[in-house]
């Protein structure tokens, strides 16, 4: 599927059809965390907090315990 950005303001606005929110189990009240990979946008419905800051702590204890061997099995 192909967008295109709306002027909303002074600022650009991307219009997510009601199908594609269902599917994400989005509505109008929905927060998202928008990340991007230098090339893409990606947005995330947020869904509990708690849990986000539990799966961050273990990711950062997980790069620290491995950091060496993650770098060897990225090269």
């Amino acid at each position: 599927m192909i967008k295109t950005l709306t002027k909303h303001g002074n600022s650009m606005a991307l219009v997510i059809e009601k199908p594609i929110l269902d599917l994400l189990g989005a509505d109008a009240e929905t927060s998202f965390d928008v990340t991007t990979d230098g090339q893409a946008l990606i947005f995330t419905p947020v869904r509990d907090a708690k849990r986000g800051r539990t799966f961050q702590s273990a990711l950062a204890k997980v790069n620290r315990k491995y950091s060496k061997a993650l770098k060897k099995l990225a090269e």
